[in-house]
């Protein structure tokens, strides 16, 4: 059985940062707090509660630190915790920080802001706080409503570009003006055209990350749409034999906050079946 792994697959730049913070500050610190899950993988968020990192909700003024994660918080949050006096450790990925200050950007030029991405995830819902108060979220595929005649356009990091096509398509028609930062994240954008390229050549995909990675389920969607027979993992336990009956190419991507001994370890299972 041959095994196509991309090369583009586990820890992003900004996922290895916030890591690497996070697991350096347990070594000099307790009693230390991330705001949400640092990463959307559950098994790395386990490794660092062993260490003595504990993801939260609500930061306290017994807390000796808090880490924020890659996805960034709100404007609220970060007042909030500053008013505690807390050690703040900003982990927020280098390219979130960009949307981030791209939206305000917008808003301080008297444009109504537009964020392409998930309403309900903690990245877009950390954008929104710095995007004024008439700024609107849109999902793929959904046509804007409230529009105004001056609107600017940010984008969620793991959002597609054709996503983004689509969205401006419809923008173009139904405003006068209006004024685009692409704030998808060059990795991301190149993870989704290898694992498209991968899944044209094999006969079964596997893709590893969180259930809870807007990513990594990005990635498997991108995957099925090819027609390939597509498995998304969080690990080798979840790989059932039967999927690899009568199988002769296998091909595996894995998630921007996959570590890589979760996809060794998927790799070594498939070899021992």
């Amino acid at each position: 059985m041959k095994i196509i792994l991309a090369k583009r697959s586990g820890f992003c730049f900004g996922v290895k940062r916030a890591v690497d913070i996070a697991f350096d500050m347990a070594k000099h610190k307790k009693n230390v707090f991330t705001i949400g899950p640092i990463i959307h993988n559950p098994q790395v968020i386990e490794k660092l509660k062993e260490e003595g990192i504990h993801p939260t909700e609500e930061p306290t003024k017994d807390m000796d630190a808090v880490i924020i994660r890659t996805h960034g918080v709100t404007v609220d949050m970060q007042e909030k915790m500053q008013k505690m006096g807390l050690e703040i450790v900003d982990a927020t990925c280098p390219f979130v920080k960009k949307a981030q200050q791209y939206a305000k950007l917008l808003k301080d030029e008297g444009y109504q802001v537009v964020i392409l991405g998930e309403s309900d995830h903690p990245e877009v819902r950390s954008i929104l706080s710095y995007s004024g108060k008439n700024a609107i979220v849109v999902g793929k595929g959904e046509s804007p409503k409230g529009l105004k005649t001056r609107v600017g356009i940010v984008v969620q990091t793991t959002q597609s570009f054709n996503a983004l096509k689509d969205l401006l398509s419809i923008v173009v028609e139904k405003t006068k003006e209006f004024k685009v930062y692409n704030t998808i994240c060059n990795s991301t954008a190149l993870r989704q055209i290898e694992a498209a390229e991968i899944s044209k050549k094999v006969d079964l995909m596997f893709v590893i990350g969180g259930k809870n990675s807007a990513n990594t389920t990005r990635l498997a969607n991108q995957c099925k749409s090819h027609g390939v027979t597509t498995h998304h993992i969080e690990t080798a336990l979840e790989v059932e034999e039967a999927w690899l009956s009568n199988i002769n190419t296998v091909g595996i991507t894995a998630g921007a906050s996959t570590p890589v001994w979760i996809i060794e370890e998927v790799i070594d299972k498939i070899k021992k079946i």
